[in-house]
């Protein structure tokens, strides 16, 4: 089964940015805007996001205006307002590196267990 589940995948999986990426920041830029949120209605908001906060340091220097300008369109507004947060506590806590634990993650606000058991650790090399 799992096999032919891969051999599925690698067949139709969609060409998307935040597969084609190793970068912590980037990868949980996407897993935040996912939350709830449709493919499709990610994907430009991802680009401008980025091209507006390539960087945590970048992010967190962002008023909160800012963020949620370039957030209107993907709703739920907490996710944006909590990522800022987040982005903060980054770069003022943890000289800018994403936390390398699960405990880490965990600690950051709008990362719970949730998303770190399905694998978001995993997504941004940490270990346990």
């Amino acid at each position: 089964m799992r096999a032919a589940l891969l051999t599925w995948y690698r067949a139709h999986k969609r060409d998307l940015p935040w597969r084609a990426t190793r970068d912590s920041y980037r990868i949980w830029v996407s897993e935040i805007m996912l939350q709830q949120t449709r493919v499709g209605a990610v994907l430009e908001h991802y680009r401008l996001f980025l091209a507006a906060f390539p960087t945590a340091q970048a992010l967190a220097a962002a008023s909160e205006a800012e963020v949620l300008a370039l957030w209107s369109g993907l709703g739920y507004y907490r996710r944006a307002r909590m990522l800022h947060r987040a982005a903060k506590m980054v770069v003022e806590e943890l000289a800018g590196a994403m936390p390398r634990t699960s405990e880490g993650l965990r600690a950051l606000p709008g990362i719970g267990a949730y998303h770190v058991g399905r694998g978001g650790e995993h997504r941004v090399s940490v270990s346990r």
